[in-house]
């Protein structure tokens, strides 16, 4: 089911029809009229044995980056993967499937637990929009756990990065490409300069940098008068980050004024990093979960955010796991059948272990 940001509402029919066969109350705020999407954010409560260890909550994205083309999922040799040469969409759809089925487990076999909450969000490839539109004091659990980290089932992170993004537009002069080109002020070039500026790509262990988007112009035979570019920065050092975003302002703004345009531009703190240490009891018990289930658990650092992002800056533990997807945002993108069923068992587990924490 294609589910690009801002058109989830047929993932959030199919996810509240599963959760309704197995006989489970949910809601769905209105957040989605404020940010652009076809669905708000979906709560589900599996209510615990009061008292007893550590509810937790578990939250997956239903939305997907574009697809070029129709998703025809095929499992070959227990992998699944798109026969139709664009993404798959295991990312996050690979963590709603896991969750959906060990709360079924849960139900069916009436395990007894300290409460779960599952949590379904819209638009996080484009900013975490779902989760940062969602009211967290709804949550009962003050313990989480995503499954967005493409990587091996056992890697636990420990932190991400902060990411700010530049909005930047160039204003030059049109004129006659063949007839007056002197008249003219390309606003192609300024901006071609400011990117040539720029440090890009791996800056160190823990930031980087990137122009993603440019347009600018009217025809070929056009000097062109605007340009517009969009670029970011992450790390997980606040200085870092500052300093790369100061160098990136600078490279626009001097290549404008050489160029002889002048160029607007606007910040946006798209989110905020985190850092946890291996004792954070979050991350103990995602360990505990993963030993249980018979994993090793091995701990790393991403360069990516995600709604974990999100509910840490909001004071709300939340801890990304590995789920065993790969490729993410590719043709290639694809996951084991193994590893699907590996992360029940995993969240099975952690569920376990919240129980008598």
């Amino acid at each position: 089911m294609p589910s690009p940001p801002g058109e989830e509402r047929v993932v959030a029919d199919r996810v509240i029809a599963e959760l309704e066969t197995m006989g489970l109350a949910w809601d769905e705020d209105g957040a989605g009229a404020s940010i652009g999407s076809t669905m708000g954010n979906i709560l589900c409560r599996v209510p615990g044995r009061v008292g007893e260890g550590t509810p937790i909550f578990l939250c997956a994205h239903l939305d997907t980056v574009p697809p070029d083309g129709a998703i025809e999922p095929v499992i070959e040799g227990g992998i699944v993967r798109n026969a139709r040469g664009t993404i798959l969409g295991a990312d996050d759809k690979a963590a709603v499937v896991v969750m959906l089925e060990a709360v079924r487990r849960v139900v069916a076999e009436a395990r007894t637990h300290a409460g779960i909450e599952l949590l379904f969000t819209p638009k996080e490839e484009v900013g975490l929009l779902g989760a940062y539109a969602f009211d967290h004091t709804r949550l009962e659990a003050r313990v989480g756990y995503v499954y967005d980290q493409a990587a091996p089932i056992g890697e636990i992170i420990l932190g991400a990065p902060s990411q700010n993004a530049i909005h930047a537009r160039f204003h030059g002069r049109a004129a006659h490409a063949g007839m007056y080109p002197e008249d003219g002020r390309s606003a192609i070039f300024a901006a071609a300069r400011a990117v040539a500026d720029m440090r890009l790509g791996r800056i160190d262990h823990q930031s980087s940098a990137n122009v993603g988007l440019i347009s600018g112009g009217t025809a070929r035979n056009i000097v062109p008068e605007w340009c517009s570019l969009e670029a970011e920065a992450r790390s997980r050092d606040p200085k870092t980050l500052a300093v790369l975003m100061q160098e990136m302002l600078d490279a626009i703004g001097f290549a404008a004024s050489t160029s002889d345009c002048t160029a607007e531009t606007e910040i946006e703190e798209t989110y905020r990093g985190y850092t946890f240490g291996e004792d954070e009891p979050a991350v103990v018990l995602a360990a505990e979960g993963l030993r249980r289930a018979g994993y090793e658990p091995v701990t790393a650092f991403s360069g990516g955010g995600a709604d974990a992002n999100v509910f840490n800056e909001r004071g709300l533990p939340c801890v990304n796991l590995g789920n065993g997807m790969a490729e993410i945002h590719t043709p290639d993108e694809h996951i084991a059948v193994a590893d699907l069923e590996g992360m029940v068992e995993v969240t099975l587990a952690i569920i376990e272990a919240a129980r008598g924490s």
